[in-house]
């Protein structure tokens, strides 16, 4: 029976994983849990709850700033950002329904460990480029910091890039802080009907390397596409490419216009204003077309591929001429979501042969714990790779107490 572990404080925190490191007890880090089914299954016998280190700690909407603690909510706040208009650039998605575990229980410290990033990541960066500090316990029991609260921040080395996308392995966050954006003041989504997968990957490219200034860029297949929680979409009856456009009002009107220009020959053109929008971005930024449908989408396995855009087309057709499933296209193709049924290998031979060919690498999402323990759930490293993984590992975490595991084997 797995022992949970609350500490109120992160002096606590800290007691905490000096006593596992003494101990030699593995723990498994969360906060609201809500991906704890991301990444291989834990095998610690002691989970180490951080709720309690919930709080906006500080704001300040003009210097574009806020800190919080490591379990602090998402809708918390983005709740306070939206009363001064603003938004966290980095568009962190709520995978807890794609995962089985609610909408809305994301936190803070989960979306910076995960490096979670949403569409806007093309233009804006991933979670990782809106750091600005972090205050943690590594794995020896030793507390750090990096950064701090100021835009221009130089001091010492840039460990909030190394935390990010380690997913609890090497230290345990006690609190960050986060630049922010203004919210555009109007967005809307120019859409090109009907075209297929590598045409769409090319109007995408068109879009983004245009004047235009477009903020993402996805491609729905049509069986993806009738998916959608904006009706107009649904209702198209046919493949759906769009590209988002976003600032002041009289700038997006004429660069949405501008884009129906550019991508005549691709399709025809309508449009998204603002609300619609939203919606839209917002199931793309969640994953929300793989969640659950009628024929049994909860249960489809979920992969994460990442590579050249001008080979995204490719690799999906290779992938599902072997496997049943769908799939669809963000940043302008360089990330591909597919949904594939469920097989006892995840089909990770497949995935990984079609997308390491093109030069990327590929997660295993969403599949049962017993897959998930059997193949590699993150993409499988070079050897080289490896060595300094395990070297990073054993400088942070040497007693292997954190999160035991998650990623790889030993890490």
């Amino acid at each position: 029976m797995t022992e949970t572990l609350t500490p109120a404080t992160a002096e606590q925190v800290l007691e905490t994983v000096q006593w596992a490191a003494a101990e030699e007890t593995p723990l498994e880090v969360i906060g609201a849990g809500s991906k704890r089914a991301y990444g291989r299954p834990s095998r610690a016998a002691h989970r180490l709850d951080l709720k309690a280190l919930s709080g906006i700690e500080l704001y300040e909407p003009m210097e574009l700033v806020m800190s919080a603690r490591a379990a602090t909510p998402l809708a918390d706040i983005d709740a306070a950002l939206a009363e001064n208009r603003q938004r966290l650039g980095f568009e962190p998605a709520d995978l807890g329904p794609l995962l089985g575990t609610g909408a809305g229980a994301g936190t803070i410290g989960g979306a910076v460990i995960c490096n979670l990033s949403g569409p806007g990541r093309i233009k804006a960066g991933a979670a990782r480029d809106h750091i600005l500090g972090f205050h943690a316990v590594s794995g020896r029991g030793g507390e750090f910091k990096s950064g701090g609260r100021v835009v221009k921040n130089v001091t010492g080395f840039d460990l909030s890039k190394l935390m990010a996308g380690s997913f609890g392995t090497l230290a345990v966050l006690t609190d960050v802080t986060v630049k922010v954006m203004p919210e555009p003041e109007e967005t809307r989504t120019v859409l090109v009907l009907g075209a297929g997968d590598a045409q769409a990957v090319k109007a995408m490219s068109e879009a983004l390397n245009s004047a235009f200034e477009v903020s993402a860029a996805a491609h729905l297949p049509a069986a993806v596409a009738a998916g959608t929680a904006v009706a107009s979409v649904a209702a198209a009856g046919a493949a759906v490419t769009a590209l988002r456009v976003e600032g002041p009002e009289p700038s997006v009107v004429y660069r949405a216009e501008a884009l129906k220009t550019l991508l005549a020959a691709y399709g025809s053109r309508e449009e998204l204003d603002t609300a619609e929008s939203l919606a839209f971005w917002r199931q793309v930024r969640d994953v929300g077309f793989f969640v659950a449908d009628g024929a049994g989408e909860a249960q489809a396995q979920v992969w994460r591929l990442s590579g050249p855009p001008a080979e995204g087309a490719g690799v999906a057709a290779r992938i599902l001429d072997a496997a049943d499933g769908r799939v669809f296209y963000d940043w302008g193709g360089g990330l591909l979501w597919l949904a594939l049924a469920p097989r006892p290998d995840g089909g990770h031979e497949a995935v990984r042969g079609a997308i390491g060919d093109a030069g990327g690498h590929a997660t295993l999402v969403r599949a049962d714990a017993d897959v998930r323990a059997a193949v590699p759930v993150f993409q499988p490293q070079p050897g080289p790779l490896s060595r300094l993984t395990a070297r990073v590992k054993e400088a942070f975490d040497p007693k292997g107490v954190l999160n035991p595991g998650r990623m790889y084997e030993g890490v």
